[in-house]
């Protein structure tokens, strides 16, 4: 059975609803990591609330377990949606309440929900500070997939010395980013005007506009961009930070005491949502269409891109986690390094 409920900002139409797995805006900022997740959120579609309907007028099963799991925004969280209709959280005896939050940490330390995916900063930091939260799973991918994009006339990133620089929320995961492909290319944010410019829709409207010569940004507008003869790619993420972690699912240390069998049967269905949509890519992507309105082409060109990096590999690397936080510190986001043996809790990953 699949219920939902949004808290915060609610509920947004699905063309505004394209956003990244891994790292947005700050609006999931905590502690002062740099973010990894965006705010929009996938309106249901009528399949979805058919779908719902349908589970919510069913005779209820006692076998199903209810958990609150609160996925990321967007097309982040789409292929768990998709698993969810597709009946894989059932399968494990779950009844799942989706809860769509933008401040997760909080969410879990409320009580407000069980589980969630969040970036591995804030996680990290929270926990590092006393919060009651642990790692209990990488997410499908834990590298950056966002795109330096530039207007057509600008060929490199040491073009862009002395031009207007979108890097989506300052403190954020982008920023992140944004200034590690400066610094790779000599320049810093002070050899440009370093501009918050928002998230996927926001900052590719700002690209067309005119407003930032360049922005961070993720698919699919980084495909969009090329195909509409908008901007060019000059510069992938991961290429320059290939160990920073970009997400995880955590949960509250009570909730995993209490009930470790819903925390590994959530993980399970997970793993099983994303595996069915990779390698069911046509029937993932009609599903992807139908929720996110966006030129199909774009979409292609965009899973082939990202193919790479859709690893669905719940194992959590220590080494990556200590590379990420030294680039936090670094940059000023994080004041120290925390001991992450301490957050983590991997008992539950699917085992292959």
């Amino acid at each position: 059975m699949l219920k939902k409920r949004w808290m915060g900002t609610g509920i947004v139409t699905a063309a505004l609803a394209l956003v990244l797995a891994g790292c947005g805006g700050n609006n999931n900022n905590s502690g002062g990591a740099a973010s990894s997740t965006a705010s929009e959120s996938v309106a249901p579609t009528a399949s979805a609330r058919a779908s719902a309907s349908a589970s919510a007028s069913a005779p209820a099963s006692a076998e199903l377990q209810k958990i609150r799991y609160a996925p990321f925004n967007g097309v982040s969280g789409l292929a768990v949606r998709f698993g969810i209709e597709k009946g894989f959280f059932k399968e494990e005896g779950l009844d799942v309440e989706l809860i769509s939050t933008q401040k997760p940490i909080e969410a879990l330390t409320s009580k407000d929900v069980d589980i969630v995916d969040v970036a591995t900063t804030n996680v990290i930091v929270a926990a590092g500070k006393g919060a009651p939260v642990k790692i209990v799973s990488s997410m499908f991918r834990t590298k950056g997939p966002f795109y330096l994009v530039a207007r057509t006339g600008i060929d490199s990133v040491e073009d862009l010395k002395g031009k207007k620089v979108g890097a989506a929320v300052l403190g954020s995961g982008l920023d992140v980013y944004t200034q590690t492909i400066l610094k790779a290319h000599g320049l810093t944010k002070d050899d440009v005007t370093y501009l918050a410019d928002g998230v996927n829709d926001a900052a590719y409207a700002s690209l067309k506009s005119g407003q930032v010569d360049a922005t961070i940004i993720h698919e699919p507008f980084a495909s969009l961009a090329e195909l509409e003869g908008t901007g060019k790619i000059l510069a992938k993420g991961w290429d320059y930070l290939p160990t920073f972690h970009t997400g995880v699912l955590a949960s509250r240390n009570d909730f995993i005491e209490n009930h470790p069998e819903l925390v590994e049967k959530l993980l399970r269905a997970y793993f099983k949502s994303q595996d069915y949509a990779k390698s069911n890519l046509d029937e993932y992507k009609k599903y992807f269409l139908e929720n996110v309105k966006i030129d199909p082409a774009a979409v292609d060109k965009a899973f082939e891109r990202e193919n790479v990096l859709w690893e669905n590999n719940p194992d959590v690397d220590l080494n990556a986690l200590k590379d990420t936080q030294q680039v936090q510190v670094d940059l000023g986001f994080q004041d120290i390094i925390y001991d992450v043996d301490k957050i983590l809790d991997l008992r539950f990953i699917p085992k292959k």
